[in-house]
């Protein structure tokens, strides 16, 4: 059965999960605070108001335009947020408002900044990785402590397929960079694998890489690696949270 008001509170978290999202795809590449200073415009560096950064809506309002200096805000902040919160609603559709779906919709919206920061600056902030390796254990613990069924890997298969993530793909950023003669896989890719690891246990982890590669070494001369790699994680971790779900229903 849908409840509407939980769905529209898990959406109204996402958009402003997204709003700080937008902060971290905008600092963490150029080494900057999250906390401060407070958001402002890039041109005019005039500090954006309460009134002026509500998710969404404050885009709208302003037509997509500074209020101080007139000049387009990019649609990809909108876009950001209106995805993740999108995200946080499907999560709560799936699972309902549980500990389960917190976890779905908080590793997905990592996986989204990671994909985009990817995209356009061509690194993997360690805050996304090591946020999200450290949120992915800690979470197993306590989810499995708890009564819900489990969708992400155990605490031991979690840090087994850290383990396994991390080092598969240092190896295999060893052996191309023996081959090549330059670096193939940065630390980036080690502890995004990490994470992915430590979400999805050590064998999904492998099977990540393998198929990542894949992808990589097919279509990497059209498209960044990076973004293939990321979007097939996303794939593959919200496929097995649905055939989990749907195990779990029909029993």
């Amino acid at each position: 059965m849908i409840v509407w008001p939980e769905l529209l509170f898990a959406f109204v978290i996402g958009a402003c999960v997204g709003s700080f999202l937008n902060v971290c795809i905008t600092r963490w590449p150029h080494d900057l605070s999250v906390i401060s200073p407070r958001s402002r415009c890039p041109r005019c560096e005039r500090p954006i108001t309460a009134i002026d950064n509500i998710p969404i809506l404050s885009w709208l309002v302003l037509r997509g335009k500074c209020r101080g200096c007139g000049l387009p805000i990019s649609t990809l902040y909108p876009a950001i947020e209106l995805l993740t919160a999108l995200g946080w609603t499907a999560a709560v559709l799936a699972f309902g408002p549980t500990f389960t779906a917190v976890r779905v919709a908080v590793l997905g919206t990592i996986l989204l900044g990671i994909a985009v920061t990817d995209a356009r600056h061509y690194l993997i902030p360690d805050g996304f990785t090591v946020f999200g390796l450290m949120f992915a254990l800690l979470t197993s613990v306590v989810a499995f402590f708890g009564t819900e069924t489990q969708v992400f890997a155990t605490p031991y298969d979690a840090l087994v397929g850290a383990c396994a993530g991390a080092g598969l793909i240092a190896i295999v950023g060893w052996l191309g960079e023996v081959v090549t003669k330059r670096e193939a896989m940065g630390l980036g890719d080690v502890t995004l694998m990490a994470f992915v690891g430590a979400a999805l246990g050590p064998t999904r982890a492998l099977m990540t890489v393998f198929v990542g590669a894949t992808l990589g070494s097919r279509f990497g001369g059209r498209v960044h690696v990076g973004l293939l790699r990321l979007l097939f994680v996303g794939v593959l971790l919200f496929t097995a949270f649905e055939m989990a779900r749907r195990a779990v229903a029909a029993t």
